[in-house]
């Protein structure tokens, strides 16, 4: 006896249940591996940015180096506090972009993201040559080319994300593990150590410590603090790129953003002690985890796995932007900021429009720079505080709307993270203006201008499409099919009857230009077409220039014209081969006549392709 019910259809036990597409998503594991390599490898570049200018005011300055990054630190937990907070209230993705778009008006969100989109785009052009610069300090026969490698490593990086961000995070979780794994080894090593194993690597290189000076001014130390939190550049690509993740995506984005805060927070910590234990002095042209790595673990393989690990790690960090940005391009998208094609999703979830903008412009950046890390340094760390600071004050006013429990703390909480990362805007923006930073503070607004430009013209086409609001009646009128020919074949007659069963009336139009061969040509057109008496009527249209799409273009404006009421299609019959290389073979006849019609009638273009077996 069987039972009727309004209940959904269970999935029978042997039976696999619809694929979700979910396997193409993100775990935290994976997330942390996708989402977090600029955070990471910051480390390299990071402690070294706050020593360089502690080193101005001598050996007294480098002793300020634990309290600086303690400082930075505690801004990171901040920001990590901030952004856990920010996934939960908007799982759609983001960030700071979606944060001031709620809560503080649609110009800021757009300034937000446009500092988010330069950021990430220089993230991808500075992680990739400080990448090479590693290589070819190793490997100094290949400094001549390494604006080659640079873009050879840009389309490798660029290729595995166009395959999903879940396989680019599968590619760079071992080297993420082995460098993560490679620096908590040197702080735990050193750390037993009372004085360096080897100064080999600094041996030789001159010290870039002022001499003579001892004063550390409130300004050295705003400076240090501001040059330092490069290192907190990419903490938030996970808020920004929730919905890459598996369901809950909310609790684990959270998680991976709660792991890359811990992780990033201890490497920083660790390195900074170390630098006070072995009282390392910044030499030029070698960096400071170098030196680290000699003192901790002595001048032998372990070093060089260190530096290899370094160098693969800062060239793969360019994936974070990969992860990040073609979401917040969707997001701008689907609020009509950008052109639509940017929402549009391929297999696996990839965004490939975006995926591949960002490739583009990142690859012009590398053509512009020469593949040379020192001239886009300067530009790069000032967009992304930017969006801190922005997202900080919106999660300020989220609190105070929200009035939940505990919401003064988190405010409180907020709001003195925003004060650190305005103050560290300032300062960054104000030291390195005339470095190249004065191309951000140009490109900011250009950039906000750009979006509100597609989005007026986004707001005058849904105007003129009366999109949201109920059209008339669809109604039939006489429909006219015209369809160009220029010789009897096969294809002639699959696009008559396929123009009789579109049309009322149907219509041949045939060029004639005033060159004898053309004019015998259609001569002859016109008695074939007599003797197979189609029963359609064969139009000749003279022209004195030599061009096909302008007259069947005046002859579609002149039919509307005299015969008011009439709906014009021209259908084009074309051939489609049976292999891709002879459409090489082809005259394009039909996509010039096309385009012309396109440009200069409303008439309804259809494109008959006869299939050649």
């Amino acid at each position: 006896m069987s039972v009727l019910s309004t209940e959904p259809d269970a999935v029978p036990a042997d039976e696999e249940p619809p694929d979700t597409g979910e396997h193409h998503r993100l775990t935290a594991v994976t997330g942390l591996a996708a989402l977090s390599l600029d955070a990471m490898a910051s480390v390299a570049y990071g402690p070294e940015a706050i020593v360089l200018v502690l080193a101005a005011a001598g050996a007294h300055g480098l002793g300020f180096t634990m309290p600086v990054t303690s400082a930075i630190a505690a801004l990171l937990a901040v920001l990590v506090a901030s952004y856990r907070q920010v996934i939960a209230a908007f799982p759609d993705g983001g960030g700071s972009y979606a944060v001031a778009k709620r809560h503080l008006g649609a110009r800021t969100s757009l300034v937000a993201a446009a500092s988010l989109v330069l950021d990430y785009v220089l993230n991808v052009a500075v992680a990739v040559t400080a990448g090479v610069a590693a290589l070819t300090s190793a490997f100094p026969a290949l400094y001549d080319d390494r604006l080659w490698l640079c873009l050879a490593v840009l389309a490798l990086i660029t290729a595995v994300n166009l395959r999903g961000i879940v396989e680019s995070a599968k590619a760079f979780i071992v080297p993420t593990a082995v460098f993560v794994g490679s620096i908590f080894v040197l702080i735990a090593v050193g750390l037993f150590r009372s004085h360096p194993v080897s100064t080999a690597t600094a041996a030789g290189h001159a010290s870039v410590l002022a001499d003579n000076a001892s004063t550390v001014g409130a300004l050295l130390l705003l400076k240090a603090f501001a040059s330092g939190c490069a290192a907190l550049t990419g903490v938030e690509a996970i808020a920004n790129a929730v919905p890459s993740f598996r369901v809950p995506r909310a609790r684990r984005a959270q998680r991976a953003e709660v792991a890359l805060g811990a992780v990033l927070g201890l490497m920083l910590i660790g390195l900074s002690l170390l630098i006070g234990r072995f009282h390392l002095q910044p030499v030029e042209g070698v960096t400071v985890l170098a030196q680290l790595a000699d003192a901790s673990l002595g001048h032998n393989w372990a070093f060089y796995v260190i530096q290899f690990a370094t160098m693969i790690l800062l060239a793969l960090s360019a994936n974070t932007s990969f992860g990040g940005l073609p979401v917040l391009l969707k997001l701008l998208a689907r609020d009509n900021y950008l052109p639509h094609v940017f929402a549009l999703k391929a297999d696996r979830h990839v965004h490939r429009h975006g995926v591949l903008a960002l490739a583009l412009v990142s690859a012009a950046l590398l053509l512009f720079s020469g593949g040379d890390t020192n001239t886009l340094v300067p530009l790069f760390a000032i967009g992304v505080f930017v969006g801190f600071t922005i997202a900080q004050v919106g999660m300020v006013r989220h609190w105070r709307r929200e009035r939940g429990r505990g919401w003064r703390g988190k405010a409180l909480l907020n709001g003195f993270g925003a004060l650190l990362t305005g103050v560290a805007t300032v300062v960054v923006a104000a030291s390195k203006f005339t470095e190249g930073a004065w191309l951000i503070v140009i490109a900011l607004p250009l950039l906000v201008l750009a979006f509100e430009a597609v989005h007026r013209a986004y707001v005058r086409l849904g105007d003129r499409l009366g999109l949201g609001r109920i059209p008339q009646s669809p109604h039939r009128e006489r429909s006219l099919v015209i369809v160009p020919v220029s010789s009897l074949s096969r294809l002639t007659s699959e696009a008559l009857t396929a123009a009789s069963s579109l049309g009322d009336e149907v219509r041949a139009v045939t060029v004639c230009h005033p060159d004898p061969e053309d004019r015998a040509q259609s001569h002859a057109l016109e008695r074939s077409w007599a003797e197979w008496d189609p029963g359609v009527p064969l139009v000749r249209l003279s022209c004195t220039r030599r061009t096909l799409g302008r007259p069947i273009a005046a002859y579609v404006r002149e039919v509307a014209a005299t015969e008011p009421g009439t709906r014009v299609t021209v259908l084009i019959p074309e051939t489609e081969p049976e292999r891709w290389w002879q459409r090489l073979l082809q005259n394009q006849r039909g996509a010039v006549v096309a385009h012309a019609l396109r440009r200069e009638t409303d008439a309804v273009i259809c494109r008959l392709r006869f299939r050649l077996l």
